[in-house]
């Protein structure tokens, strides 16, 4: 990492980060560790202990768990850490949205133009996040990627979300970064499409040339929340929207209604993802 980087880093940081690293550096210098000796502990440097303790590099969330494991003396202020840490590396505009969606009993995503976040690869968000306008730092993308993948818990939480995502054709067809990171983007799609409470479905490129097209105005998402309270979130060039007007929630429910009616059959959507994804290009 070069010295411009470290220090925009340190300006970029959080307040919560920089929480972090004070009380890192605390309660290591109470229990007399360097941090070479720290970072032993914890299977990390010292030097990327002393980048973390400077906010030079923040602590990842792997690097929060290993640090709970190591000083936190069963408080738990490093564990109940990574819920804000992962907050406040989303864009603003997505962190209101982020609690709610982390909640929600379900979840239902029309995407036009990339593959919804909450499904993304590793890869595939790299890729994306990193072609962006404006670009970002290397450290602002590695906090989105980090940020975007610990989305993916929501499916593996118990009771699990009902989870239902509708694509334009001609997402699974645009690459990013590459032809093999778009193959891997879709193997992952098909995977995920195949778990009891997901449901995935590919809206036909040539759905203008039948008549009407629903999705036409863009993409969104409807989600119910813990309290079956039902809100609309959608972004317009990097402004986040959410809505809770109940009429307006009403008839953009009955749109995506009729999306997912004119969408191909969930068996018929992963024959086409999985073909796809077979493709070499």
């Amino acid at each position: 990492m070069t010295a411009m980087a470290r220090a925009v880093n340190k300006v970029e940081a959080s307040g919560t980060a920089h929480l972090v690293a004070a009380l890192a550096k605390a309660l290591r210098e109470q229990r007399q560790l360097s941090q070479e000796e720290l970072g032993k502990k914890i299977g990390y440097t010292g030097s990327a202990v002393s980048a973390m303790e400077t906010c030079a590099q923040p602590a990842s969330d792997k690097m929060l768990v290993k640090l709970e494991e190591a000083l936190g003396g069963g408080l738990g202020v490093f564990e109940k850490a990574r819920r804000w840490m992962l907050l406040e590396k989303y864009p603003a505009r997505f962190r209101g949205f982020s609690e709610l969606e982390a909640g929600a009993v379900t979840i239902c995503s029309y995407e036009t133009l990339v593959v919804d976040g909450l499904f993304q690869t590793e890869e595939y968000a790299r890729a994306l996040i990193g072609g962006s306008y404006p670009p970002v730092s290397e450290q602002k993308r590695e906090e989105l990627v980090e940020a975007r993948l610990a989305r993916r818990a929501l499916f593996e939480r118990d009771p699990a979300p009902m989870v239902e995502l509708i694509l334009e054709e001609g997402v699974l067809k645009r690459p990013f970064g590459s032809w093999a990171v778009l193959r891997g983007q879709l193997r992952s799609l098909a995977e995920d499409a195949r778990r009891d409470n997901v449901c995935v479905q590919v809206l036909p490129m040539d759905r203008g040339l039948r008549g009407t097209h629903a999705g036409d105005r863009g993409a969104m998402k409807l989600v119910e929340t813990k309290e079956h309270e039902h809100v609309v979130y959608m972004e317009i060039e990097d402004q986040g929207i959410l809505i809770s007007d109940p009429p307006e929630v009403s008839q953009l429910t009955h749109r995506y209604a009729k999306i997912r009616a004119q969408a191909l059959s969930p068996d018929d959507s992963l024959d086409l993802i999985e073909r796809l994804a077979g493709e070499e290009r």
